[in-house]
């Protein structure tokens, strides 16, 4: 089985983070995908509790959608693959990874031991295709693929730079993740 793995921050998780999900399942490049909303990031401050996160998250858990709960304090991403290759030693892992993230990839903690595992990258506008191809034949990255996902030009951060006004975000973030986001601040 082949099993996408998707870390990040999901401050707040919106739609163009489960349309990714989504278009991986649909397309048939994965089976399942877990989501790891990370408790511990090491380059983003003042997140909201992670607990908080896994539920905003659970809204769009199914079969295929697997909302982790257990490994959200793992520091680095190869340590999470290194616990998720012990739990599922019979299953392919696969890195679903933004595309903005490989200029840097080679910053990441132990990231050659990252490469050996397939990628699913996401398209961003601000690299193009032949930069991208550039970059992964730089790093010896052959097992990748780009996935086509189109109108998710968008951000969590645009999301809560906006939170103030729901008609300026309504096409970008579930009600039910906004309703529960209001909640959280009114505590």
């Amino acid at each position: 089985m082949r099993i996408g793995v998707y870390c990040g921050s999901f401050n707040p998780v919106h739609k163009g983070h489960i349309k990714i999900v989504r278009t991986a399942l649909k397309k048939d490049l994965l089976d399942k995908v877990l989501i790891v909303a990370t408790g511990n990031y090491w380059d983003k401050q003042n997140l909201p509790p992670v607990r908080d996160r896994i539920r905003m998250l659970k809204y769009f858990d199914n079969d295929k959608i697997i909302i982790d709960e257990t490994h959200n304090d793992i520091q680095y991403t190869y340590q999470l693959f290194r616990v998720l290759k012990k739990e599922y030693p019979d299953d392919q892992l696969v890195l679903i990874i933004g595309r903005d993230n490989i200029p840097n990839f080679t910053r990441w903690k132990r990231y050659r031991e990252l490469l050996k595992y397939d990628f699913i990258v996401i398209p961003r506008e601000d690299i193009d295709s032949e930069d991208l191809e550039a970059m992964m034949q730089e790093m010896g990255k052959t097992n990748y693929t780009i996935m086509d996902v189109r109108n998710i030009n968008f951000s969590s951060s645009m999301i809560r730079d906006n939170f103030d006004d729901y008609s300026k975000i309504k096409d970008y973030v579930d009600k039910r993740v906004y309703n529960y986001m209001k909640k959280m601040l009114n505590r």
